[in-house]
């Protein structure tokens, strides 16, 4: 079967239709919750208005992470308004997820500023995060990338990444590899993973930077430390190709299988095609086809294609037509260029009652996944 090398690999590594271009933080906003003690310390300490009401908001915070956010939102409400920052950060989340009180991005979006306009560097990301995607506030790049730049300047490494992303695609300022990656290194040295995995894209790509693939690597392997999965899909091609490491099959396998028990879709398909080549693994067909399975079943369209192919052949898995033109239909609407005329060729030796359940089983695949 066909490698996903045959089908600009390569691409992977410095952003492509696969998804591993520089990705942007889960940003410490409506996603986050409130603070823990170690975070709220570090607030107080900057923050002399809050510090007379540290115990207050420490219990506003404990009834928080026990899940009591009614008693937490009347704990942070009246001390927010006695402006108190990381209370106002506080009940901005609590407006932005809807604990304790109906969603309400407006209202979010007006305690953020209140805390954000205090220089509490996580309030300004949140309120930089609804100006990007337009919650409770028109849509706006500029004020985005603005609120980021000014935690950013305080250290904030979430504040970092997306203010480097923002700059890496050109949303909100000029697009500047240089200043991309600037703002990428700032955060990488922090210990951000989804940075150390942007500062390798760039490397990868000689973006903002000179082409390294050594220095690729080496910043891929520190975000794959921590669990990335997209850089350890990297670091896994990387050992499968011999970019910037010495080739290594046995490597390759282990970094992919890594990311795919993380439920990537393309790692779980390279680690499909490894176990068919018997690149780094016995070979064996049936695990092949389970890991192509995998991918597939997540829309991965080149995994459907060899699944497809693998029922055709009756190769790790029972011979089934019908299965394979079910497969190879959906790599087809996915789509993968070949798809079309493997499934044709399918279809030429099957029944019409066969084509008829093929179809049925590929159309109530589509419903189940909208």
């Amino acid at each position: 079967m066909l490698s996903i090398d045959r089908f600009s690999l390569i691409l992977a590594l410095i952003g492509s239709v696969f998804g591993y271009a520089p990705q942007v933080n889960a940003q410490a906003s409506s996603n986050s919750p409130a603070p823990d003690f170690d975070v709220a310390m570090q607030q107080f300490q900057k923050s002399v208005a809050d510090l007379d009401k540290l115990p207050e908001v420490l219990n506003g915070i404990g009834a928080y992470n026990r899940g009591d956010y009614r008693l937490a939102f009347q704990i942070f409400e009246p001390l927010a308004v006695q402006g108190s920052s990381v209370a106002q950060t506080n009940l901005g989340v609590m407006y932005a997820k809807g604990q304790g009180v109906p969603q309400d991005y407006l209202l979010a979006s007006k305690w953020y500023r209140k805390a954000a306009d205090q220089g509490e560097a996580t309030a300004q990301v949140n309120l930089a995060s609804l100006y990007e995607k337009g919650q409770g506030v028109p849509q706006d790049y500029p004020a985005a990338a603005s609120w980021y730049r000014k935690a950013a300047v305080q250290g904030h490494a979430g504040a970092q990444l997306n203010l480097g992303f923002m700059y890496g695609v050109g949303q909100g300022v000029p697009q500047s590899h240089i200043e991309a990656t600037s703002w990428y290194r700032k955060a990488a040295d922090q210990g951000n993973a989804a940075a150390q995995y942007n500062l390798g894209v760039m490397y990868a790509a000689g973006q903002g930077v000179q082409q390294n693939q050594e220095l690729a690597v080496e910043w891929f392997r520190k975000s794959a430390d921590q669990g990335y999965p997209s850089a350890q899909f990297n670091l896994g091609l990387s050992y499968e190709k011999g970019f910037g490491v010495l080739q290594d099959y046995v490597a390759a396998v282990s970094w992919y299988r890594r990311a795919a028990d993380q439920g990537d879709a393309i790692a779980q398909y390279n680690l499909g095609v490894m176990y068919g080549a018997g690149q780094g693994v016995p070979q064996d067909y049936v695990l092949e086809v389970y890991w192509y399975r995998k991918a597939a079943e997540q829309g991965q369209a080149r995994a459907q294609f060899n699944l497809g192919v693998s029922y055709f052949k009756g190769q790790g898995v029972a011979q089934d037509y019908v299965q394979a033109h079910k497969w190879l239909n959906l790599s087809a609407a996915g789509g993968d260029k070949v798809a079309p005329k493997a499934r044709d060729a399918v279809t030429a030796m099957m029944s019409a009652s066969q084509i008829s359940e093929a179809q049925k089983l590929a159309r109530e695949w589509r419903k189940q996944e909208q």
